[in-house]
């Protein structure tokens, strides 16, 4: 299993989990686990996702979730599971 960190940032807004996951069902990648929560109005959401039987490359994918990103007025970042592991270890 390939896995993925992917987090979103940004206004609270409708249709912000939707576009995501829009995203991850038309590259056929599984969301395994999420977290989200609004704090005032800023939302934030974690997701750990399966990127192993991707339909689209890891570096097409982190351009069209940019875009889509821009479309909902959030950031959407994606970057490897182990890379996420490597930048926040202590």
């Amino acid at each position: 299993m390939e896995k993925a960190v992917l987090t979103v940032i940004g206004k609270d807004r409708t249709g912000i989990i939707h576009g995501v996951s829009g995203v991850l069902l038309e590259a056929d990648i599984n969301i395994m686990d999420i977290s989200q929560t609004i704090m005032q109005d800023m939302f934030t959401m974690v997701m750990l996702v399966d990127i192993e039987k991707s339909k689209i490359e890891f570096s097409a994918l982190k351009e069209i979730l940019s875009k889509e990103g821009n479309r909902l007025g959030v950031e959407i970042t994606i970057c490897h599971e182990q890379i996420f592991n490597s930048m926040h270890r202590i």
